[in-house]
């Protein structure tokens, strides 16, 4: 790299190196069957509970003749997120049937969609009872994916410190 001085272009090929291995660790944790079964899990566990959260939001807009703002984009949010979270729900069963996850773009896009669909429902479910609520519920939903983030990225990093090349142990394994 020309005109830099020998340390920027040093920290930059070590960064460079180090977004490689954490890269290279996240495709082998992505080819584990423990963990596409444990996000399996966890993401049925979400999309019932963001289709449960959808169904108590929308329930009382059902009779209304004339809906606010936020009244509309819940209900319009969720009915749209609602049917692709089901149907998210009955691939998720036919994945861990197969024991493995798909990798077809289209599921991608269709997570994607449903669930910021359902969290746009919730943030405007809780707005149109108050905006403090829904600009709570959206900085809440921030930090909580914060937090999720964090916290699975260092347990997967004590995994493989504590012993390196293992795969990490499941609350079911009773092996020492």
């Amino acid at each position: 790299m020309a005109g830099e001085p020998e340390w920027q272009s040093a920290e930059a090929r070590q960064a460079e190196d180090d977004a490689r291995r954490q890269a290279e660790r996240f495709e082998q944790a992505a080819r584990e069957p423990e963990q596409q079964q444990e996000w399996l899990r966890q993401n049925n566990m979400v999309y019932g509970g963001l289709i449960a959260a959808g169904l108590v939001l929308v329930q009382p807009f059902l009779t209304v003749s004339h809906l606010d703002l936020s009244a509309r984009i819940c209900v319009l949010a969720f009915s749209v997120a609602i049917p692709l979270l089901a149907g998210l729900i009955l691939l998720n069963r036919q994945e861990s049937f197969r024991h493995r996850a798909t990798d077809s773009p289209v599921v991608r896009v269709a997570k994607a969609v449903a669930q910021l669909l359902a969290f746009a429902g919730v943030v405007a479910g809780f707005w149109h009872i108050t905006w403090l609520a829904g600009v709570g519920m959206f900085a809440g939903g921030v930090v909580a994916m914060m937090v999720h983030s964090a916290g699975h990225f260092r347990l997967e990093l004590a995994a493989r410190l504590v012993r390196p090349g293992a795969r990490p142990r499941s609350r079911n394994d009773t092996t020492e």
